[in-house]
C-alpha cells in the first residue's frame, strides 16, 4: 500500500483547496492512478485499521442487488445475529444517505424504510431488466480475450432516483494465462476514509471472480478522477503517513462454484489471514 500513501503525500503538498457538495472543503488532485499485485498479497491498508467486516458485507449487498440499507445491516449481522439485535439502532454506512433521501422524498425516518434508490447493487443486477454481473460472468468464461467485460454503475436516466449516484463508476475485467485482472475508474474518491475500502472491495470482488471461473487474481488497477482529502481529514491523514506500513494479510475465502452459491455464505466466510495493522484512526464522513 505504499503508492497509495505516496498519493496521500502527493495531495496534501500538491492539491488545490476546492469547496464541495458537502461544504466541508477539499485538498483535490485530478487523475491519479495505483496498481496492486494480489500475488503480493490483499491489499488492506495496514497503517490504520480496515473495517474488513464492512467491506464484505457492502460488497454481498451490492452481488445481492438490493436497494434497502436496512438489509446491509441484517447483513452486517448474519442471520442468526440479526433477529437478536435491534437493527433499527445499527448504523451502516450507507445510513445517513438513506436518511437524507427519505427526507427529500418527503417521508419520517421513522416510516422509511431506507431505500436507497438504484445505487450500486440494483445497477449491477438489474439494469433495466439486465442482470449485468451474470452476463460478465458467462462473457469471461465464454470469451476470455474480450474487450468488453465492462461492469457500469453509470446509469445516467437513474442518477436523479439515487440517493448518492456512484462514485466508483466502471470497472474492466482481463482475462490472461489462467489470471484474471481488474481495471476500476472512480470519479469522486474520499481519499482518507473511502479509498482503502474501495480498493478491498474490488479486490474481493475480484478474488470472488476468480472463484467462480477458475482464475487466479492478478491485478487490480484504480483510477481516480477527483482525488480529494477532506478538510476534517487532513490531520488524521498526517498521523497515518507518519506510520510504517506492515506486510500486507492474506485473503481466505470459501469455494464459490457460481454466482448463486454467494448466498450460501456469511461475511465471517471471508477472513484476512495475519493481518497486522497500526491503530485505527476515525474520521468523520463528509456527507
Amino acid at each position: 500500500m505504499k503508492a497509495y500513501l505516496d498519493l496521500l503525500q502527493f495531495i496534501l503538498e500538491n492539491g488545490d483547496k476546492k469547496e464541495d457538495r458537502t461544504n466541508t472543503g477539499t485538498i483535490s488532485s485530478f487523475g491519479h492512478q495505483l496498481a496492486f499485485d494480489l500475488e503480493d498479497g490483499f491489499p488492506a491498508v495496514t497503517t490504520k485499521s480496515l473495517a474488513w467486516k464492512g467491506v464484505v458485507s457492502e460488497l454481498l449487498w451490492f452481488l445481492e442487488g438490493s436497494d434497502d440499507e436496512r438489509r446491509l445491516a441484517e447483513i452486517r449481522f448474519g442471520k442468526d445475529r440479526s433477529e437478536l439485535i435491534d437493527l433499527s439502532k445499527y448504523s451502516t454506512i450507507w445510513t445517513d444517505n438513506a436518511d437524507n433521501q427519505g427526507k427529500q422524498l418527503g417521508y419520517e425516518n421513522t416510516e422509511y424504510k431506507k431505500n436507497l434508490g438504484p445505487v450500486y447493487g440494483v445497477q449491477w443486477r438489474n439494469w433495466g431488466g439486465i442482470d449485468q454481473i451474470a452476463n460478465l460472468l458467462e462473457n469471461l468464461h465464454k470469451n476470455p480475450d474480450g474487450r468488453r467485460h465492462i461492469l457500469s454503475a453509470w446509469n445516467v436516466g437513474d442518477i436523479e432516483k439515487m440517493a448518492l449516484p456512484p462514485c466508483h463508476v466502471m470497472s474492466q475485467f482481463y482475462v490472461n494465462n489462467g489470471t484474471i485482472s481488474c481495471h476500476m475508474y472512480q470519479r469522486s474518491a474520499d481519499m482518507f476514509l473511502g479509498v482503502p475500502f474501495n480498493i478491498a472491495s474490488y479486490a474481493l470482488l475480484l478474488c470472488i471472480f476468480g472463484k467462480i471461473l477458475n482464475l487466479k487474481p492478478k491485478r487490480f488497477v484504480h483510477s481516480f478522477g477527483d482525488a480529494h482529502i477532506y478538510m476534517n481529514s487532513v490531520d488524521q491523514v498526517k498521523e497515518q503517513l507518519s506510520r510504517t506500513p506492515m506486510k500486507p494479510p492474506e485473503l481466505s475465502i470459501p469455494q464459490i462454484d457460481s454466482l448463486k452459491d454467494i448466498s450460501n455464505y456469511e461475511i465471517d466466510d471471508f477472513k484476512l489471514l495475519n493481518y497486522e495493522h497500526h491503530p485505527a484512526i476515525t474520521a468523520k464522513m463528509a456527507i
